[in-house]
């Protein structure tokens, strides 16, 4: 039952969406050429209706993309507030490249940054408005997912403690089976022995069974799996080894046989990867192309600063420890410690002019070639050279996971503080981090976190 609301609530859901997303386009043409009497319009009104039809599909496939229309017990409203936010800077930031792009054609800016904002705080209002009413509801006992927790170990305690507290998220937690109560699992309501699963869940006729698996219950597993099918209720089981995990480790087949792969992240998802590849190439070209005249200026600075080539070329490794050629501008005067020696903003090899490169980032600015080619992304784990990679990998648990996708000009260490002197330990789990919770949005968060929290990338490397 609950699953079929869900399908039909998810429905409504779109329908309503686009409704008021394209209720914002007549909203925002009036705002600009009738209110703000300055607006003058270049084209009709109608063609500006038949535009904000093709933006509100794009705009509701953007809401789709990031996940809008699942379930969402576990996620908190500010969250998907914050994608709602991006989904419009997304699209926004789309739409003008596409108008500076396209001289030939003419909307107001204003129309459209007017379209946008309301669609932005509408559809917001409305996501707090439905959260308030279900949250109303659960209050009430609907729209609730009562489960019977099996086990009484580390992940019943996990499970119980992270979601079965929260009451706004809609679940009720019936009690837990195990072999004896225990007082370490605290209000948790002791239901009974193992052998009274099936009676148990005749009785409770709970939406799930959540299988904490452990030491005790580890050995009763086909005996769960056939008591739970034989009153048709799902069961969802914690592995036992659940911590060694990571969140987006996923069950592979193999002629039947299930495999479950660990380190599973997002961009093996072959639509994943090109995606992020195609948005790398996109955002390399607008941004080669607008910085051009800093590159050039850069150029003939390094020139004019010293003797040496204008480019400093330094390997690192990439992706499946592939090594390539970093690009930067030669901030330093010639040395041979390059593949050796980090910088440090105190280093006598710097020149004035490569200091100054290096405070404004402008050194970096040649690695958009190296996302062009493919070397690197615009978001990823900063690659390191191989000196330190050999050293790091022996010391550093982990520390290989990070090359299981493309280094990136920003990430998300470096919008967190974590460079120069910062421990390589704590950039190294936030690099996982990344890695396994990798989205679109969360690439788009990073680069706005860059461009408007004030950090880019290490500065000491």
């Amino acid at each position: 039952m609950i699953k079929k609301n869900q399908i039909f609530l998810n429905v409504v859901n779109i329908i309503t969406d686009i409704m008021i997303v394209f209720a914002c386009v007549p909203l925002s043409f009036f705002t600009r050429f009738i209110v703000m009497t300055d607006g003058v319009a270049s084209m009709t009104f109608a063609e500006y209706m038949i535009m904000g039809a093709i933006a509100t599909i794009v705009l509701a496939f953007t809401y789709g993309l990031f996940g809008l229309y699942g379930v969402h017990r576990r996620i908190r409203m500010v969250s998907q507030i914050w994608w709602i936010v991006l989904s419009a800077g997304i699209n926004i930031i789309l739409v003008f490249g596409i108008l500076f792009l396209t001289h030939d054609v003419i909307y107001s800016r204003i129309a459209i940054a007017l379209f946008y904002i309301y669609s932005t705080l509408l559809i917001s209002l409305k996501k707090v408005v439905l959260r308030l009413l279900l949250k109303s509801f659960r209050k009430k006992g609907y729209n609730q997912k009562h489960v019977i927790v099996l086990g009484k170990g580390e992940g019943a305690l996990k499970f119980i403690k992270e979601i079965g507290s929260d009451r706004e998220l809609g679940y009720i937690i019936e009690g837990y089976i195990a072999d004896s109560c225990d007082e370490k699992m605290g209000e948790t309501k002791y239901l009974g022995k193992y052998d009274s699963l099936k009676e148990l869940i005749e009785k409770k006729r709970p939406d799930e069974v959540i299988m904490a698996a452990d030491e005790e219950n580890s050995s009763l597993v086909s005996f769960i799996v056939e008591q739970c099918d034989s009153t048709g209720v799902k069961l969802i089981v914690i592995p036992q080894m659940f911590n060694l995990f990571s969140q987006s480790s996923k069950i592979d087949d193999w002629n039947g046989l299930p495999l479950i792969n660990v380190r599973a992240i997002p961009l093996d998802n072959l639509g994943n990867a090109l995606i992020k590849r195609l948005s790398d190439i996109l955002f390399s070209i607008i941004l080669i192309v607008l910085t051009s005249p800093l590159m050039l200026i850069c150029a003939i600075g390094v020139k004019l600063s010293s003797k040496g080539p204008v480019l400093f070329k330094q390997q690192r490794v990439g992706k499946n420890k592939k090594l390539f050629n970093m690009y930067k501008f030669r901030s330093m005067v010639v040395n041979n410690e390059s593949d050796t020696a980090w910088s440090s903003k105190t280093d006598s090899r710097r020149t004035k002019f490569g200091s100054f490169m290096r405070k404004t980032s402008l050194d970096e600015l040649p690695q958009f070639f190296n996302v062009l080619k493919g070397d690197m992304s615009i978001v990823g784990p900063r690659p390191e050279i191989p000196y330190y990679v050999d050293q790091f990998k022996e010391e550093i648990p982990l520390y290989m996971v990070r090359h299981q996708i493309r280094p990136g000009i920003t990430g998300w260490a470096q919008v967190k503080g974590l460079r120069g002197d910062t421990p390589i330990k704590d950039r190294i789990e936030h690099d996982i981090y990344y890695a396994e919770h990798w989205s679109i949005l969360f690439d788009v968060k990073i680069i706005f976190m860059t461009i408007f929290g004030g950090k880019f990338i290490n500065k000491e490397e």
